[in-house]
């Protein structure tokens, strides 16, 4: 737009993301300034931490638009972005040896898997992952332990899908004010997973606002089935279009 004042906030936006980040580990919480609570976690879920490390990575490379920010922005964008993906790397999380994916948040100190709000248990994320993975991609030239946690995460998302079945909407008039319910059915040709996978079994696992672990959706109450995506097919464009794509880019053979 060449508008000085857009060009101004987007520039605090940056710094202010900048100021957000942990020194020690890399990540982001949910909040800045911290709050106490599950708010100062690690945070990647609804993609937080993604988002910011997308955005300083376009100020690093410019792209998107982000050549025309201050070029004093770059050094320390590029600073972040690398303590940003080692803490990705650390974080993702290791069963039997096996990387696996990661939680939607992550104690900041400990870097394990936490919990967040009542129905939000420490899990594998089968939708956070996606973006993680997403993210790593973009990364130009990357190091072998990059190319391990992205394959690694692929494999669990292959490994973890719900094929034939998917999360719907239905007409439920006693259920007001909204009217509807949501119900887990088949649908041919459809792939799901799930938004939280126990950490020992790696089964879906749903949870109401009373924070107990129900192995299906329908055991939960109602106000969460319908206010939650419990269920979505989040790495399904990943598997089939974007993971071949980086295979072929970086010249790995996966056969």
């Amino acid at each position: 737009t060449k508008n000085p004042a857009y060009l101004k906030a987007v520039e605090k936006g940056i710094r202010y993301i900048l100021d957000g980040q942990y020194k020690d580990s890399g990540g982001w919480p949910q909040f800045y300034p911290l709050r106490k609570g599950y708010y100062s976690h690690i945070t990647y879920n609804d993609n937080a931490m993604v988002n910011n490390l997308n955005i300083l990575y376009d100020v690093v490379h410019q792209l998107n638009g982000f050549e025309a920010v201050d070029p004093s922005l770059i050094k320390p964008s590029k600073k972040a972005v690398k303590k940003g993906i080692q803490c990705i790397l650390n974080t993702q999380i290791k069963k039997d040896g096996k990387l696996m994916v990661w939680c939607a948040q992550h104690d900041r100190e400990t870097l394990e898997p936490a919990k967040a709000r009542a129905f939000e248990l420490p899990s594998y994320s089968g939708q956070e992952s996606v973006g993680i993975v997403r993210f790593l991609m973009r990364i130009k030239k990357p190091s072998i332990r990059i190319k391990n946690a992205i394959t690694s995460a692929v494999e669990w998302f292959e490994s973890t899908k719900i094929e034939g079945y998917s999360y719907v909407f239905v007409d439920d008039p006693s259920y007001q004010p909204r009217g509807v319910d949501r119900v887990f059915v088949k649908k041919e040709g459809a792939v799901s997973w799930g938004r939280f996978y126990d950490l020992d079994t790696n089964e879906p696992f749903f949870c109401g606002r009373d924070g107990v672990k129900k192995k299906t959706v329908a055991e939960i109450e109602q106000e969460r089935r319908v206010g939650y995506a419990w269920y979505g097919n989040w790495a399904e464009k990943l598997l089939e279009k974007e993971y071949p794509k980086w295979l072929k880019m970086n010249k790995i053979n996966r056969n």
